[in-house]
């Protein structure tokens, strides 16, 4: 599978090559993505509805609208393949760390290293903006993320009980 990247730092004229049938293309979203954005983290959260609170399941679940005012302030990313969006990840600068959060990948693409390639992305995006290092938070009950973010080297770095709708919350971090 290859993977293919669109920089921070092109010109937005520089049109990267069209993917190969079945590649894996990660980049930057824009407004024109929102509302393929709001669909896929319906589908991401519909899946997992029975084991959310309700409460977790609306807020994670923005319309296109919500969404857009989400976007001030963070970098997503957006993987596609086939030219439909997979998966997405959200990169904000917090000091001289970056904030990883809304980690998602599509039920249907889970384990295909599509999860693997966005944090990649967001790893390059944190260097390329001179951070020291990266935290990601999780809710414990998502068992999948802690063995990926292990193999791609960051540590665990504390919990906190019942911090978010009464769920754990996991801290990992990696120093850049």
């Amino acid at each position: 599978m290859a993977l293919q990247r669109q920089s921070d730092r092109e010109e937005s004229s520089a049109k990267p090559a069209p993917p190969a049938p079945g590649d894996l293309l990660v980049e930057r979203i824009t407004h024109r993505d929102v509302p393929e954005v709001a669909a896929l983290l319906k589908r991401v959260w519909d899946a997992q509805r029975p084991e959310l609170p309700p409460e977790l399941v609306k807020e994670w679940e923005p319309t296109p609208l919500e969404f857009t005012s989400r976007m001030e302030g963070v970098t997503f990313y957006a993987a596609r393949r086939d030219g439909r969006l997979i998966g997405l990840i959200g990169c904000e600068l917090d000091g001289r760390s970056a904030h990883f959060h809304t980690l998602v990948v599509d039920p249907t693409a889970r384990r295909q290293g599509v999860g693997s390639a966005l944090t990649r992305a967001g790893i390059e995006w944190a260097r390329r903006n001179g951070c020291a290092s990266i935290w990601f938070d999780h809710l414990t009950l998502f068992t999948a993320l802690p063995p990926l973010l292990k193999r791609l080297g960051f540590t665990e770095a504390g919990v906190l009980h019942r911090h978010l709708y009464n769920e754990d919350v996991r801290y990992f971090e990696q120093i850049l």
